[in-house]
């Protein structure tokens, strides 16, 4: 079975703004799909038995080595892709825990490390994603709160807001 047929018409993407001490950004260059050849953010889809935070944790660390910490959520982007799937990705802000080497994932990626915002607003082969970020100054971010039970009826095993 296909990763596409695995996630049938509905799909649940993660994607990660990591911003360093620095303030530099942690974008990767893939090596398929649409963003191929383009820096972006790093970027996955959720899978089973996980939460959509712990998703953008583990992509980071599977595309670039490095392991974070989530600080809020950005944002939702949406769409769907030939009239028929349904294509949402969460955004989520990130922070490096202290430092580290970005080691890229090297069959899913041509690279990946950190640069400036400055950098990245002048790199013609950016996201148009990324491209938007850059120049959307004063985004709110939502903080995760933990230890909200809603309820043993519905058997979460996890369970966390971002309001």
């Amino acid at each position: 079975m296909s990763n596409r047929e695995k996630r049938g018409k509905v799909w649940l993407a993660v994607s990660g703004l990591v911003k360093s001490s620095e303030g530099n950004w942690l974008v990767v260059k893939k090596r398929y799909g649409g963003l191929k050849g383009q820096w972006s953010l790093p970027a996955g889809f959720v899978e089973e038995g996980e939460t959509a935070d712990e998703a953008v944790i583990r992509e980071v660390m599977e595309e670039t080595g490095i392991n974070c910490t989530v600080k809020g959520l950005i944002g939702l982007r949406t769409g769907v892709i030939k009239e028929e799937i349904s294509d949402n990705m969460l955004l989520f802000l990130l922070e490096p825990l202290g430092e580290q080497q970005v080691i890229h994932q090297e069959y899913e990626l041509y690279d990946a490390c950190f640069m400036s915002p400055e950098e990245l607003i002048r790199e013609k082969d950016a996201s148009i994603l990324l491209h938007y970020l850059l120049n959307e100054s004063a985004t709110p971010i939502k903080p995760g709160i933990d230890g909200v039970n809603p309820g043993n009826q519905f058997g979460y095993t996890a369970y966390k807001l971002y309001l």
